[in-house]
């Protein structure tokens, strides 16, 4: 599993800078946005799973998840994503390599691993039991998986990414070329000359 986690690895990092040359943003965005979807993956499932509570039960679950969503504040939402891409782009700039490709092999492995086993248990089980929850479940497993592949990767220098410059090749200029002077409406001119 060690060779599969290594090529999932190189793939997942040749897609994150191809996609950094293409529109400017690093693996580190990437990862950063998944989460972010990943917690309201969770939030979902937790306010469908709550709605088959009792009252009691239900009031303190929804304790539970105000104070997750405290200690998200405090943690994982209260840095910028800048900050995080910026101690890549660091490190990367002193030739050091991703320190997560080593010390986070084995939780991408069983993570894989996860998400490999379960897939067939969790397709039986939406399609014959009609059991949703394995849905989000699995889901939640998957963008795990990815965002540990995603934090592993090596960001390419800054670059400003090659469909924004297009994009801005393509809008018309309303600046005026250089050396030419912008044509003064009627109005400002009879300002001008009183």
């Amino acid at each position: 599993m060690t060779r599969v986690d290594s090529i999932v690895l190189n793939l997942t990092e040749l897609f994150c800078r191809k996609l950094q040359l293409l529109t400017g943003r690093t693996n580190v965005w990437l990862a950063v946005h998944l989460t972010n979807l990943s917690i309201v993956v969770y939030f979902v499932w937790a306010g469908l799973y709550s709605w088959s509570l009792g009252r009691i039960e239900r009031a303190l679950f929804v304790l539970f998840c105000g104070g997750l969503l405290w200690g998200l504040m405090q943690t994982v939402f209260s840095v910028p994503i800048e900050a995080y891409e910026t101690a890549a782009f660091e490190r990367v700039a002193k030739g050091y390599r991703n320190p997560r490709r080593v010390r986070d092999a084995s939780l991408r492995i069983s993570f894989l691993t996860l998400s490999l086993l379960l897939g067939y248990p969790v397709f039986f089980a939406y399609s014959n039991l009609r059991i949703e929850v394995v849905l989000l479940s699995y889901a939640l497993i998957v963008l795990t998986t990815a965002v540990l592949y995603l934090l592993a990767c090596d960001p390419l220098p800054p670059c400003p990414g090659r469909l924004w410059q297009w994009l801005r090749g393509a809008a018309p200029s309303t600046v005026p070329a250089s050396g030419s002077k912008a044509p003064v409406p009627e109005r400002s001119r009879a300002v001008h000359r009183g």
